[in-house]
């Protein structure tokens, strides 16, 4: 029941194809730790086992805390190079096995697309797996004037139906299926999975949000110049076929997660009412409307302006030598041009001064989101918005659940996490709880703003406080354990704050959090003119 709001809050911050990240990919911090929300699924993002906390009241001192041993153990073994296009890499040698998993970071994502092009970002995400002038094709000089052709004609379709012209529109699209039949016998669907499976990949994969878009996939490491090949070509010489059999996909995919789902819905709403100016307040997939009226040229267009070198990074970990790496790195990427990338004109959003909410009416259980703006990742409390967002809401232990769902019985589930939905830019610090049968939602309000106003009037005990550290030591080191969560983390790290030793940094920092900062920033942030509501009611009737 309660994995359909993990998967629309993942929806409206990252659209993605693959477990690895939509396990990950609603907070990649070191200290996300809404791990109860995520743990009837997946298992292993949760604490790791065994990890108890002492009972003492005594901290522990910093060289108990510190991750600075596991940095320097990092930084031996850490290459990065940028070539001279402007790509850089990052290179992290793992020689435990012979594996290799390698992560394309383009700095772009559902905040960068232009007005009336919302969605652009993610169809562009799932056009990158069609393949090239080589890859997916069995002829392209015979397929290319068939893709033009169905563009013209979509074009022409959509041109008759505002005319409302329904003879020419059945003829238009009699005559695009035949096309598009056509260009399909020459299309090899899915070959570039083939390639890479037929080689011993696994995890072939992409996400996109808010502030970003991934591609992924693991390979035995004597595959790297194969990586190298087919990840270059891929950007370098791209068709974006299927155009029109994917945006029906799309679509498909919209309806599924907002317009059939009450809490798609909901949240779209919410975030809708949260952002006034800023581009967080459109839903990663756009639109439907806008979804309908995406060209092929669009796509294009956003393609030229966004995957440029500069704005391309690249972690390769596992069992691979640097100097190997950036050979073929020159080789093959080196083949790029340098190119100045686009810069989108991200509104700034104003601060808040009153109370927001919105009320929804559906057949639908009842729940209650309650939303704080707060900063970015690179403001200096981060550490302690982290170290709330856990206290609060981080598993059974968390302060929500013992309250409103424990011991009040007046929820079900009461979850949150901070960084919706996303955290390059000021964001939200977002609760959500599904309401009891009998209890209402205001009944729920009341009690969520009690435990919320408790950070803001009593000091925090170290045990607790201690307990929420722990558990985000334990968190990191699971995720950097595999080689793609080290690659993502760093990648995180080094594009949204500008270095990946950032990412230690940050533990060092939350475990340097202390109950008068909890106070400090509680007291700063949650405020009634702050604060955004929203209400799911169940329709009567």
């Amino acid at each position: 029941m309660f994995d359909v709001v993990k998967y629309t809050l993942l929806f409206f911050s990252c659209m993605n194809k693959t477990s690895y990240f939509y396990q990950r990919e609603v907070k990649n911090k070191v200290s996300q730790l809404f791990v109860s929300f995520l743990v009837a699924v997946l298992l292993w993002w949760g604490l790791l086992p065994g990890i108890a906390l002492a009972k003492t009241e005594t901290p522990p001192t910093p060289a108990d805390t510190s991750i600075q041993p596991y940095l320097n153990r990092v930084m031996k073994q850490l290459t990065e190079f940028r070539l001279d296009n402007g790509m850089k890499f990052i290179v992290l040698e793992r020689h435990q096995a012979p594996i290799v998993s390698f992560l394309t970071y383009a700095d772009v994502g559902g905040v960068d697309e232009p007005d009336g092009k919302t969605g652009v970002a993610h169809f562009l995400e799932h056009l990158a797996f069609k393949g090239t002038t080589r890859i997916g094709t069995s002829n392209y000089q015979a397929e290319r004037p068939l893709l033009d052709s169905l563009d013209q004609l979509a074009e022409q379709i959509a041109a008759a139906k505002a005319a409302n012209k329904k003879d020419e529109v059945a003829k238009l699209k009699a005559q695009f299926k035949k096309i598009e039949a056509q260009a399909a016998k020459l299309a090899k669907q899915n070959e570039l999975g083939r390639i890479v499976e037929q080689a011993g990949g696994v995890g072939l994969n992409a996400s996109t949000s808010t502030e970003a878009t991934r591609y992924f996939y693991s390979f035995p490491s004597n595959k790297l110049e194969l990586w190298m090949s087919l990840e270059s070509e891929r950007f370098l010489d791209p068709v974006f076929r299927e155009f029109y059999k994917e945006k029906d996909v799309i679509l498909e995919e919209r309806r599924l997660r907002v317009e059939n789902s009450p809490i798609g819905i909901m949240m779209e709403k919410l975030i809708d009412t949260s952002f006034k100016v800023h581009p967080y307040k459109r839903p990663v997939i756009g639109y439907d409307q806008d979804i309908r009226n995406l060209t092929r040229e669009d796509v294009q267009k956003f393609f030229d302006a966004y995957y440029v070198p500069s704005n391309l990074t690249i972690a390769v970990v596992g069992d691979v030598n640097p100097e190997q790496v950036k050979k073929l790195a020159q080789i093959y990427f080196g083949r790029y041009k340098a190119k100045e990338k686009a810069v989108a004109q991200i509104s700034v959003e104003p601060k808040q001064t009153q109370t927001r909410e919105v009320t929804v009416e559906l057949r639908s259980q009842p729940w209650y989101l309650e939303g704080y703006h707060r900063p970015a990742i690179t403001h200096p409390d981060e550490a302690v918005y982290e170290m709330i967002g856990s206290l609060l809401s981080s598993g059974r232990t968390s302060r929500l659940y013992k309250s409103l769902v424990e011991q009040q019985q007046l929820a079900l589930t009461a979850q949150g996490f901070s960084g919706f939905p996303g955290d390059k830019y000021p964001n939200l610090m977002l609760f959500y709880t599904l309401t009891a049968p009998g209890r209402t939602v205001d009944e729920v309000a009341i009690a969520l703003r009690k435990e919320i106003d408790r950070l803001k009037t009593e000091p925090v005990s170290d045990t607790e406080l201690e307990r929420v550290k722990t558990q985000a030591r334990a968190g990191l080191l699971r995720i950097l354990d595999s080689n793609m969560g080290m690659a993502q983390q760093l990648l995180e790290y080094e594009v949204k704050t500008g270095s990946w030793r950032n990412l230690f940094k940050q533990l060092d920092q939350i475990m340097a959090v202390t109950p008068a900062d909890i106070q400090r920033v509680a007291t700063a942030t949650f405020t009634t003119e702050n604060r955004t509501v929203g209400k799911l009611l169940s329709k009567q009737g």
